[in-house]
């Protein structure tokens, strides 16, 4: 059990077994269904990790070239790049380390495959569709809202450029279950199945949250099989980047100061804006160990961040007892999607990266200074 006194704050801490145990689940999927499964970097990126995610996963997925290379460095099993819009200078380093590319638009696709090709003939190359259905919860999150950039509709698709590729690729999911894969995959087989038998292979996308407690995995398995025959010799790609990191670990941090205007405020050395973007972009309340909603325990605080964004606020939490300043303050479900879009902002001290391995021991794999702040900017 992880021992909140050995952590030094702040302090992103990710937690082996845990981990261990999403990876346990998604290779499940993968041996019973058929399907391939990719790390999504973009929404769990701490490559410290990837000897024990490539023990289960196929590889990673990337959005550029810098998670191309991260992905190849660290893991170097497949990578799968996508970018909304490819860039010249990059297209043929980006070609030579991945092995499937995927292209947003026919015109990327005329643009720029023979120069991938050039760079690497065995690239197998894409393209991304839009389904033009989704149920993501938040429209931010929503790559097939309205007049989204991501993907091509079928108004918009060129069945010429087939056979220049070998997939399809669709993502309409935000952290939902298996009945909205099956809605999405209604709608792109409605519009796109004429086309899917000439392909090689199909990349669900990300969103699917196999790894939370009432998602259906079974069913999920079954999907995928049934997709797989009714598309004999196809390959099926899922890409998850939540579902790896989901509950795998906390951020932590310290009380530096009690004020009091009108509610009792707790100032932390973490910050939303900086360590927990999502929690004001989604927006979502992160749980915090112990506490509770305002009012319903004794002792009730506003936490805030230590910068000077007077929106930075977690939110406000009662307690059990009093606060008092060192307290330590456990954000539970920190790893995925936070760390990547954590920033330096404010200059106010980032987050060490930790691993509570299974042996029980606190492995420091990454610690933060002023250089990294300075290294930003110029």
């Amino acid at each position: 059990m992880l021992d909140i006194g050995q952590i030094p704050t702040p302090c992103y801490v990710c937690e082996e077994e845990k981990l261990e145990r999403n990876l346990k689940i998604l290779d499940r999927v993968q041996k019973e269904s058929g399907a391939k499964i990719l790390l999504a970097l973009k929404g769990f990126a701490m490559w410290s990790t990837f000897d024990l995610v490539g023990k289960y996963l196929c590889g990673t997925s990337a959005s550029g070239l810098h998670e191309a290379m991260l992905g190849r460095e660290t893991m170097n099993k497949e990578v799968h790049t996508y970018s909304p819009a490819f860039k010249e200078e990059e297209i043929a380093q980006i070609a030579l380390i991945s092995d499937h590319l995927v292209f947003n638009s026919p015109q990327q696709v005329r643009r720029f495959l023979r120069r991938a090709k050039n760079a690497n003939p065995a690239v197998s190359c894409g393209i991304r569709v839009n389904p033009e259905i989704s149920s993501a919860p938040v429209d931010l999150y929503n790559p097939c809202g309205i007049y989204s950039r991501l993907g091509t509709t079928i108004e918009n698709f060129d069945p010429s450029i087939l056979k220049y590729l070998d997939g399809m690729h669709f993502h309409a999911l935000c952290e939902q279950n298996v009945d909205a894969l099956e809605e999405v995959l209604k709608a792109f087989e409605e519009k796109f199945g004429n086309y899917i038998p000439q392909m090689e292979w199909i990349n669900f996308g990300g969103g699917h949250h196999i790894t939370r407690k009432d998602y259906d995995v079974d069913r999920l398995i079954e999907v995928v099989r049934g997709f797989k025959e009714r598309y004999e010799d196809i390959t099926v790609y899922l890409e998850p980047g939540e579902a790896v990191g989901w509950q795998t670990g906390p951020l932590v941090g310290s009380v530096l100061d009690i004020v009091h205007n009108g509610i009792d405020i707790a100032i932390l050395d973490v910050s939303a804006e900086a360590h927990m973007p999502d929690t004001l972009a989604m927006p979502y309340r992160a749980e915090v160990r112990g506490a509770a909603k305002a009012g319903e325990k004794p002792y009730t605080y506003r936490l805030g961040g230590n910068t000077c964004l007077a929106g930075d606020i977690m939110g406000d939490y009662s307690f059990d007892r009093p606060l008092k300043i060192g307290d330590k303050i456990v954000f539970e479900d920190q790893i995925h999607y936070t760390m990547v879009k954590s920033t330096t902002f404010n200059g106010v001290q980032h987050p060490s990266i930790a691993i509570w391995t299974k042996e029980e021991r606190l492995e420091i794999v990454k610690k933060f200074g002023y250089e990294d702040f300075k290294n930003r900017l110029s």
